[in-house]
């Protein structure tokens, strides 16, 4: 089931994960930038990516899984439960992972898994450069709309 690479666009990041996720981020093998169709919320300490028509682009990092198929379906489980994903009760989960054609850099797409935020946004900011680079996104002046 990880045989897909994952595309990363906030706290998978790495320099931006915190302590209970780093190790794993560590495991991932770098492919190379990416970006894909979405809306970036501000949530606060990590985004949401809610996918929208292509007017607007979320950039991200994509990552391929170690090769070892225990190793990997083992990281995939740990980065599930990080982003609050229950595969067998989707409506429950924080995030949902789905497989979502990425663009690398190159202008190869590539089909990836991705965390997708499976709440209402609300008031949430949107990043409108569609990077998240840390938590301190929200202070006053900075490029997102309300």
């Amino acid at each position: 089931m990880s045989a897909h690479p994952l595309f990363v666009y906030g706290t998978l990041r790495p320099g931006l994960a915190p302590a209970e996720i780093a190790p794993v981020v560590a495991e991932l093998h770098p492919i190379g930038e990416g970006h894909l169709p979405g809306t970036l919320y501000h949530l606060g300490h990590y985004p949401g990516l809610v996918l929208t028509p292509a007017t607007n682009q979320v950039h991200g990092l994509v990552f391929q899984f170690p090769p070892d198929p225990e190793l990997a379906a083992s990281l995939l489980d740990q980065l599930d439960l990080y982003e609050g994903f229950y595969p067998n009760s989707p409506a429950d989960s924080l995030f949902v992972r789905v497989l979502h054609p990425v663009t690398l850099a190159t202008g190869e797409l590539l089909d990836c898994w991705v965390y997708l935020f499976n709440q209402p946004p609300g008031p949430a900011p949107i990043l409108r450069s569609g990077k998240f680079t840390s938590a301190e996104d929200t202070a006053p002046g900075n490029s997102f709309e309300p």
